[in-house]
């Protein structure tokens, strides 16, 4: 048994230091794998099956809203970069840039692709004429290049994948309109898909996309009481199509600029799924978002029928996502593999149970083994895994509850940011001199002003002026 065991011997309790129990996952569920690279990771089958049904449900739900996929190129020549100023500067620290085009030097530094809004103005510069040509509602999904000087698997890389949506309209209601329900996708998404509940909101201009008029928010709280930002959506205005010259004849003939939005989310979500719903025997996954939602493991698998009815269980159970483990190790390790893994339904079956026509499930989540009539099993397991997937974001949802406080003065702010992990509400004048300061003082930065705002205070938690937000703060990734 002792061999059983070793799989979960070897992760580090998350209340004993959070950030070695997240590496340890990553590594024993085989999500990922160093490499040469500094600051690049080996993306593994199993960490790229959950990327793949993340792109695929996301996907569908952007079709739906009328998104078509496209793709740009990977390098952005120097001047076009520098065409929006601010851009630019946000994002100049972070650039790899190339220099030589095999043995010669290039006559233009190219850039590898940070983000593509430059490429986007570019192309639609020269394919945005008349308001017949609009809107454009563009994703493309790729990988990206930061030069992070710290980087953590799948939570900040220097290379990682995501999809960025660029749209033009016509007016500025249809960007704000486009804006918000971009990020609506993306909540739904979370709660619906990653059982992972989100905070909608708007940043704040400091903490706001480099070239943006407004960048919104969806935020979600991890098992360590951090937040992480989980996919952002930004109304661009006119102010980069002012740069790039994107203009169209409206139907009186008259030029215009277009209003454009920019959207994205990335693998950073596989870092949010480990964070928000893994224990200390490894990954614990959402059925929807799982590559296998039932395991079935043969016990003793060398009698007579016992394989043969595990394979013909898969087959009853065709409508889910099904494995069944007939390797040659015991089925305590078979146990401990599954757990690791975070496959959410494990099924076992031996000779026992076969003359008794059932089987044992157990769930990944809360570890209840239910025995189950091999004649009802079918319809018991669909109800089972929507069980799970609806008890995953409850406990989600009470542990955002239980960890989201409120302060305000500024020793009750301070004294809680210190001593409580989690989200603290506060009032904020809007001044970003108070952010820098509370900063400072905590560590803490601003999440976003909610869409559902409460009045908690007249005054500012950090100054004590009169107050015009209540803001979410708190420690981030």
């Amino acid at each position: 048994m002792s061999k059983d065991k070793k799989l979960v011997e070897a992760i580090t309790s998350m209340d004993v230091d959070f950030a070695q129990w997240y590496t340890d996952v990553v590594k024993k569920a085989e999500l990922i794998d160093y490499t040469s690279v500094k600051g690049c990771m080996a993306i593994k089958p199993a960490g790229y099956a959950i990327w793949e049904n993340i792109q695929s449900e996301l996907d569908r739900r952007f079709k739906e809203t009328g998104v078509e996929n496209v793709y740009m190129p990977m390098f952005i020549p120097e001047s076009l970069l520098e065409k929006e100023k601010d851009h630019v500067e946000g994002f100049a620290p972070e650039v790899a840039w190339v220099t030589h085009g095999g043995l010669e030097p290039l006559q233009e530094r190219l850039c590898v692709r940070p983000t593509s809004e430059t490429l986007f103005c570019d192309y639609y510069s020269r394919n945005i004429q008349s308001y017949r040509d609009l809107p454009k509602n563009y994703n493309q999904w790729c990988s990206v290049v930061r030069w992070e000087k710290t980087t953590r698997p799948f939570l900040r890389s220097r290379e990682f994948l995501w999809q960025e949506g660029h749209t033009a309209h016509a007016t500025a209601e249809e960007a704000q309109e486009r804006t918000e329900q971009m990020l609506n996708v993306y909540a739904d998404f979370c709660e619906e898909i990653l059982a992972m509940p989100v905070v909608r909101g708007q940043k704040t201009d400091k903490e706001k996309f480099a070239g943006a008029e407004a960048t919104y928010t969806i935020e979600a709280l991890m098992h360590d009481g951090k937040a992480l930002q989980s996919g952002t959506s930004h109304n661009f205005g006119d102010g980069f199509a002012k740069a790039f010259e994107i203009q169209y004849s409206d139907k009186e003939n008259k030029l215009q600029y277009v209003h454009q939005t920019s959207w994205g989310m990335t693998t950073r979500l596989i870092g949010a799924i480990i964070m928000v719903h893994g224990d200390d025997s490894g990954l614990v996954l959402p059925p929807r978002i799982a590559p296998v939602q039932v395991l079935i493991v043969p016990i003793q698998q060398k009698k007579e029928g016992v394989l043969d009815k595990a394979f013909e269980l898969k087959d009853v159970l065709s409508n889910y996502k099904v494995k069944v483990d007939d390797s040659d190790k015991s089925p305590g390790w078979k146990f401990s593999e599954s757990e690791m893994r975070g496959i959410p339904v494990r099924v076992e079956i031996g000779p026992r149970d076969i003359e008794e026509n059932q089987a044992v499930l157990v769930r990944r989540d809360t570890h209840e083994k239910i025995t189950v009539s091999l004649d009802e099993i079918n319809e018991k397991m669909g109800e089972l895994l929507d069980t799970i997937q609806k008890e995953m974001l409850e406990r989600a949802r009470l542990h955002r509850e239980e960890h989201t406080y409120e302060a305000v003065d500024r020793e009750t702010f301070i004294k809680t940011v210190e001593e409580k992990p989690g989200f603290v509400k506060a009032m904020w004048c809007g001044c970003q001199d108070c952010e820098d300061e509370i900063k400072e003082l905590t560590g803490a930065t601003s999440r976003c002003m909610p869409f559902k705002q409460e009045k908690l205070a007249d005054t500012c938690v950090c100054c004590g002026k009169p107050a015009t937000k209540m803001v979410y703060w708190g420690r981030a990734y």
